[in-house]
């Protein structure tokens, strides 16, 4: 199983979440009733705690990133990039098996793949302050 596109498809379900109301998972659910991933090569399982964790953990998760922002506030972070420095902080402090230096690395490359050209230093900006932490 891949945990790289595990990884994508979890960020795009947050993401959905951050435009859709409903919980995450009738979120889970429409993602793969509408989407043409080949559930045989990622970890679904996987892809449900790390929704399910980011959802319970929330506001926590903002209150990390928020405290990183320098003259911002959260709501001026794209829904895309917020989604992604949710998921990567929920593995950072929540998941003990993934160094937190691998989930910066993702991140970086999810924002390179579905961002702009400023998300991914943006990114390693504030995930990196909780390398050291």
């Amino acid at each position: 199983m891949n945990r790289k596109k595990s990884r994508e498809v979890a960020m795009k379900i947050l993401y959905q979440m951050t435009i859709n109301e409903g919980g995450y998972e009738e979120a889970i659910k429409n993602y793969f009733e509408n989407s043409e991933y080949n559930i045989k090569n990622i970890d679904v399982e996987y892809i449900k705690y790390i929704v399910k964790g980011v959802t319970d953990n929330i506001c926590e998760l903002d209150e990390k990133i928020e405290s990183k922002l320098i003259n911002w506030k959260i709501n001026r972070i794209s829904k895309i990039n917020l989604s992604i420095l949710r998921l990567a902080l929920y593995e950072m402090f929540y998941c003990d098996d993934i160094p937190r230096r691998v989930s910066v690395n993702e991140a970086i490359e999810l924002a390179k793949k579905y961002s702009d050209d400023s998300s991914p230093k943006f990114i390693n900006g504030i995930l990196g302050n909780f390398v050291v932490d």
